[in-house]
């Protein structure tokens, strides 16, 4: 029996099984694969809904926060099951080298019975059982547990909301960025073409001495630092394209184009008034609901330690049969009830006690602490969002007079009458100006993200799985003019629930 035991245990060791390049090679071809299944092309020029649209339906991350929501409703319907009965059904076989021979005395006298020593059982026997169980106190445990897991799968559902006002302001900026580019790389690229015209001549001014060398060096410095805030500029807008398409699930060496919204910025929010908006963040937002469902899992976490200092009452019943040729019923019926109870549950319990108000003190004081939280950022939201669009009304003004100015350049250059560095200096500073808008603008959509999600304002929409892109672009792009007009309804209270269920 050693030399077996330690046969089997150098059989059961473990290598270290690193994979090779090749099937690592194969895995991550198989997973970029995945991530692209069914994901439809981008065809045509890209709508802000539509990009929406794409993120929420084939974003990679959104689709963990999703899986996760479904693995916990999967949890409680386990949990769910845990409360019926146990019917189990079980087969033995049995066997022995010699017979079960067995002595026996006489129950009066003590002495040893005149009769043989005789055979009770068979050497082999099979047994089957069919039984039926059922514990009271595992069913208080299981219902407990089932109530505390419907309520997890609750949290889920709100920390994929909060994913989603996330994923949807990341969709957004980005988006801008994108359109800015769009806009934007024609005149850069132009713009540095002529920079760099203007610093060849004015090197080549400096080495024909036709200047005086010190001002033909700060003419090219001048230059120069037009050229690097141009190519700064550059770098900058070929992020953006990046980034959407990452957001969207779309292959990063696609190039599309995207169809600039309308630019005129409704802002019924700055509107509305802050006791009403304090109220919706107390009841829809995404934080404050989960805190309130984690308080009614601690409250039924101390019924649960409470349960478990009660007795244990199960009940059973089976059917029996064993093959054993000397028993003469070899079927027969079995009921019963057992109680039992642990007596150290009795010198525990105060302690238990204690553990689990505690418990709800906790998840109380994170309640508490959260809602403070998320009352001051409705505060600092509404400011950041009030600050951003004065920021963009300013970006606006300066882009016109800029824009004017690079006008008149260019009128100016038609005549001759200003030098290559001024018309540089001026084209410049027109697209910096425009940039600096369009990240004004994209600021100001940010803002106004993060103050929705902080009220708990989001999309209302249906089924992701279920809607085409197409149907879901749609309600997103409804949603958004809900939002532009003012008519914004937060989501129900069971919003989260009914996400739940689908």
């Amino acid at each position: 029996m050693l030399v077996a035991a330690l046969l089997l245990a150098g059989c059961g060791s473990v290598g270290v099984q690193p994979y090779s390049e090749a099937e690592l090679a194969t895995r991550t071809a198989a997973d970029r694969a995945a991530a692209q299944q069914d994901v439809p092309p981008i065809t045509a020029p890209l709508t802000l809904e539509e990009a929406i649209a794409r993120a929420l339906k084939y974003n990679l991350d959104r689709r963990v926060k999703m899986m996760e929501e479904a693995l916990a409703l999967n949890q409680l319907d386990t949990a769910t099951w845990d409360m019926l009965p146990r019917f189990m059904a079980q087969a033995g076989y049995s066997r022995r080298n010699k017979d079960l021979i067995t002595n026996s005395v006489d129950s009066v006298t003590g002495q040893p019975s005149l009769a043989h020593p005789y055979v009770s059982s068979d050497r082999a026997h099979t047994t089957y059982d069919l039984g039926l169980t059922w514990n009271l106190l595992d069913f208080g445990l299981s219902y407990i547990a089932a109530k505390q897991q419907a309520d997890r799968v609750l949290i889920a559902a709100e920390r994929r909301r909060k994913a989603m006002h996330l994923l949807v302001q990341d969709v957004v900026s980005a988006f801008w960025r994108t359109a800015s580019a769009q806009k934007l790389n024609e005149q850069v690229t132009l713009a540095i073409i002529n920079a760099e015209s203007a610093l060849e001549d004015a090197r080549r001014a400096e080495s024909e001495r036709v200047r005086s060398p010190i001002d033909a060096l700060r003419y090219q410095r001048q230059l120069l630092e037009n050229l690097r805030l141009l190519e700064n500029i550059d770098q900058e807008l070929s992020v953006g394209r990046l980034e959407l398409a990452q957001l969207m699930n779309a292959p990063l060496d696609m190039h599309f184009r995207v169809v600039e919204p309308d630019d005129r910025l409704a802002t019924p929010l700055l509107g509305m008034p802050m006791r009403q908006m304090e109220e919706l963040a107390m009841t829809h937002n995404a934080d404050i609901r989960e805190q309130q469902y984690s308080s009614r899992i601690a409250v039924e976490e101390t019924k649960r330690t409470m349960l478990k200092l009660f007795p244990n009452l199960s009940f059973n019943a089976g059917i029996r049969h064993d093959s054993d040729r000397y028993m003469i019923n070899n079927t027969w019926n079995e009921t019963g009830m057992q109680l039992s109870y642990n007596i150290f549950n009795l010198l525990a319990a105060p302690s238990q006690k204690r553990f689990a108000e505690a418990g709800v003190k906790l998840a109380d004081q994170r309640r508490i602490a959260t809602q403070m939280t998320v009352l001051a950022q409705v505060y600092l939201s509404r400011l950041q969002y009030e600050a951003a669009y004065r920021q963009y009304l300013r970006s606006d003004e300066i882009w016109h007079a800029d824009e004017k100015i690079a006008e008149h350049s260019r009128n100016r250059e038609m005549m001759q009458t200003q030098s290559r560095l001024e018309q540089v200096s001026n084209n410049a500073a027109a697209i910096v100006s425009l940039l600096r808008r369009y990240q004004s603008m994209a600021q100001v959509q940010n803002m106004r993200g993060k103050l929705q999600a902080t009220l708990g304002m989001e999309p209302d929409i249906g089924s992701v799985n279920e809607l085409s892109l197409e149907q879901l672009t749609k309600q997103v792009g409804d949603a958004m003019q809900q939002w532009q007009d003012g008519a914004a309804v937060p989501p129900a209270t069971d919003a989260a629930a009914a996400a739940a269920a689908k």
